[in-house]
C-alpha cells in the first residue's frame, strides 16, 4: 500500500464536493440523518450557500466529485486527460464558468479532451487533504501560506510563485463588513467594531484561512493609519472582546450570523457578498477605505502532475487563468482582477468600491512571519484570547 493511500484508506471514497476533508469524519453519521441535513441546507441563504459551495456541476467535461481516494487518477492519453483541481470554497462559481472555456480552447489547440475533477472546501482543510494524499494536479488556495505548507511537504517545488505572473496570485478580493438590515449599530469602519455593545461574528484564525485575513485586516487598519504595534494590539484585543463565539470556519460564521441571527456584524470576502447580491440576496455591507488585499495563489502540484503525466495541461490551465478572458470571469463573480489593465476598465471601476489605503501580506513580512507572530501557539492571538474579558 502506498504512503498516500494509508491515511485515506479508511475513507473508502472522497466526500461529495463542497465538504472540507476534515469534515468527512462526520459524513457517515450525516447520511443517517439525511432528511435533517437537507432541510438545513435548503433553509440557508444564498450567501451561506456560496460559502458552503455545495451546488451544481459543470457538465460532461467536469465533475464536482473529487477523485476516488483508493485509486490514482486515470493516466493521461493522447486523446483524453483528467485534471484534479483542489480549491477553496468561494472560487467554485468562478471556476465552473472558466473551466468549460478552457476545455474548449484546449481541445481546439491540442485535440485533447480534458475532464476535470474538482474539490472545494476550507483552504486549511484542502491543504491538509492534499498533504495527506488527495492527488491534486492544481491547487488554488486562500493564502500563500497554505501553498507553502504543500511545498514543505515535498509536493510542490520551491519557486512555484515565480513560474507564473503576479507571484502566483491569480485572484484577489478585499474584506467587507456585513451588517444587519439598515445597519442599526451604524457600523461603517473597522474602529466601530471595537465599540461597546457591538457584537462581531468571525471564525477562529487558528483554524480558518479567512479568519486570518480578518485578523490581518484589523491589524492593518491601525498600522496603515499611523498607529504603532501597541495601538494595534489594543485595538484587536478590544475587537475580539466583542466576539461572542469563534466559529471553526467561514461557513459556520456565516450560518451563525445569517441563520442563527447572532451578532451585529460579520467580516466576509467582498466577492462572496457581490455573488450573493447577483443571486437576489439583499445584503447591507460596507467596504472600509483602509483594507487588506486578500490574495489567492495558484500552483501546479509537481509531484502529482509528474506521476499522472498531466504537467502540460496543468500548466496550460494555470496559464489560462491569467488570460483576460478568465480574469473577466473572476470579475463577474466578484473577484478583483490581478490584470492591472483590466482593473482600470469602467466595468471594474464601476463594480468595486475604491479602497484608499490597501495593505498587503508583504507589508508584514509574508505569511511565515505573520503566522509565527500572530497565530502560532503562544502567539499574539493566543495571548489576546487568554486575557479576553469574561
Amino acid at each position: 500500500m502506498s504512503l498516500w493511500q494509508r491515511p485515506l484508506k479508511r475513507l473508502q471514497a472522497m466526500p461529495p464536493a463542497g465538504y472540507a476533508y476534515a469534515e468527512y469524519r462526520t459524513y457517515r453519521f450525516r447520511l443517517n440523518s439525511l432528511k435533517g441535513f437537507l432541510s438545513l441546507f435548503l433553509v440557508g441563504t444564498v450567501l451561506s450557500l456560496a460559502l458552503a459551495a455545495c451546488s451544481g456541476g459543470t457538465g460532461s467535461n467536469s465533475s464536482t466529485e473529487p477523485s476516488n481516494a483508493n485509486a490514482s487518477p486515470v493516466a493521461a492519453t493522447k486523446d483524453n486527460v483528467e485534471l484534479t483541481l483542489v480549491s477553496f470554497a468561494v472560487t467554485k462559481a468562478a471556476h465552473e464558468a472558466i473551466i468549460p472555456k478552457f476545455v474548449e480552447q484546449w481541445k481546439k489547440d491540442h485535440n485533447q479532451t480534458v475532464v476535470f475533477k474538482q474539490s472545494y472546501g476550507g483552504s486549511g482543510s484542502q491543504t491538509r487533504a492534499v498533504i495527506d494524499g488527495l492527488e491534486a494536479d492544481v491547487v488554488h488556495l486562500a493564502l500563500s501560506g497554505d501553498t507553502s505548507k504543500i511545498e514543505k511537504a515535498g509536493l510542490i517545488q520551491p519557486g512555484w510563485e515565480k513560474e507564473v505572473p503576479n507571484n502566483g496570485i491569480v485572484s484577489k478580493t478585499v474584506a467587507a463588513l456585513v451588517t444587519r438590515s439598515g445597519n442599526p449599530k451604524g457600523i461603517k469602519t473597522w474602529e466601530d467594531l471595537a465599540k461597546s455593545g457591538v457584537k462581531l461574528i468571525t471564525a477562529d484564525p487558528k483554524t480558518s484561512g479567512i479568519a486570518r485575513w480578518n485578523f490581518l485586516a484589523l491589524w492593518n487598519s491601525v498600522i496603515k493609519t499611523g498607529g504603532n504595534e501597541a495601538k494595534a494590539t489594543e485595538f484587536v484585543t478590544n475587537v475580539y472582546n466583542n466576539v461572542p463565539i469563534l466559529t471553526k470556519d467561514a461557513r459556520e460564521a456565516t450560518d451563525t450570523f445569517v441563520k442563527q441571527g447572532q451578532g451585529d456584524a460579520l467580516i466576509n470576502y467582498e466577492n462572496e457578498i457581490i455573488l450573493a447580491q447577483q443571486k437576489g440576496q439583499k445584503i447591507d455591507y460596507v467596504v472600509p477605505d483602509v483594507n487588506i488585499s486578500i490574495d489567492n495563489p495558484i500552483a501546479v502540484v509537481d509531484k502529482n502532475v509528474d506521476k499522472h503525466g498531466t504537467r502540460e495541461v496543468a500548466e496550460g490551465f494555470v496559464k489560462y487563468l491569467y488570460t483576460p478572458e478568465a480574469q473577466q470571469e473572476f470579475v463577474k463573480f466578484g473577484f478583483r482582477p490581478v490584470d492591472e489593465t483590466l482593473a482600470q476598465t469602467k466595468e471594474v471601476t464601476d463594480k468595486f468600491h475604491k479602497v484608499k489605503t490597501l495593505g498587503t501580506v508583504a507589508d508584514f513580512g509574508g505569511w511565515e512571519a505573520i503566522d509565527k507572530k500572530f497565530f502560532a501557539d503562544g502567539g499574539l492571538f493566543d495571548k489576546i484570547q487568554a486575557q479576553k474579558k469574561r
